[in-house]
């Protein structure tokens, strides 16, 4: 059940309630206009094995991480997914931003044998059910000519604040001038109270904690979704002996490491 914290703070988890379904995507919508969101959402993707329908990305940002390849007890089986982008082949991989140009059409080819799971953030929010098209013809191309439009986590550069630290994956340098993504690492405590200027949904990845805002709270675990209005006063609490790990997602775009004491 989502709990709604003070100031509009929103805490879901990542497969709560019944899912739409279109062929081989399920779909879990955590965060829009719909739960309070002024501009930003976020979405949970579950592609099965076989070729998706397309989905249709019309005025806004599009930003995807590939999350799961494959189920934790069969890890060494192969899991092989493509994703085909207004027709051009990219082969995909656990840790990767993608970047959704308005106007592009992607599908996701999945040849198993489990599972892919996508998070999502539209910016700004289309405030509408996801538009099923016919795919564009399928290309063997391996990139399309401009600017590649995905960024794997291993190959960018760790950026610390005091005792945390960030990846920028998705941002304006492949093209998203609107969107910002990130993954961030956060030690076993809690960071003072602070606001950002900007509309943010979290993803908790791994670890446990609390999400403050202001004086109310609520745990939060892998899975866990997020949402933070503009100015709302809050804090990611590491309850856990380990790294709690956390994608990051917020719009207008800028730096992860500008924020402001309450």
């Amino acid at each position: 059940m989502a709990i709604n914290l003070v100031g509009g703070c929103r805490v879901s988890d990542m497969r709560e309630g019944a899912p739409a379904v279109e062929g081989t995507l399920r779909i879990w919508n955590r965060i829009g206009r719909a739960t309070g969101a002024q501009a930003i959402s976020l979405r949970v993707m579950e592609f099965a094995p076989g070729l998706s329908p397309g989905i249709r990305n019309d005025a806004d940002d599009e930003i995807l991480y590939i999350l799961e390849r494959g189920h934790p007890a069969r890890m060494s089986e192969p899991q092989t997914a493509t994703i085909f982008i207004d027709g051009h082949r990219h082969d995909i991989g656990p840790d990767t931003g993608i970047y959704i140009r308005p106007n592009d059409t992607y599908v996701i080819d999945n040849s198993g044998p489990d599972s892919i799971v996508i998070i999502s953030a539209q910016c700004p929010d289309p405030d509408r059910a996801p538009r099923f098209v016919e795919p564009p013809a399928l290309s063997s191309d391996q990139l399309r000519s401009d600017r590649p439009p995905m960024v794997r986590l291993a190959d960018q550069r760790v950026q610390p604040t005091a005792d945390r630290w960030y990846r920028v994956l998705v941002d304006d340098e492949i093209g998203s001038t609107q969107v910002t993504q990130f993954v961030g690492s956060i030690p076993p405590g809690r960071a003072p109270d602070h606001f950002h200027n900007y509309e943010e949904v979290l993803f908790i990845l791994k670890g446990a904690g609390r999400m403050w805002a202001g004086e109310t709270s609520t745990p939060i675990a892998a899975g866990s979704c997020i949402y933070l209005p503009k100015g709302q006063v809050h804090c990611v609490e590491n309850t856990g002996e380990g790294e709690l790990r956390l994608l990051g997602v917020f719009y207008p775009a800028g730096s992860p490491s500008v924020r402001y004491d309450a």
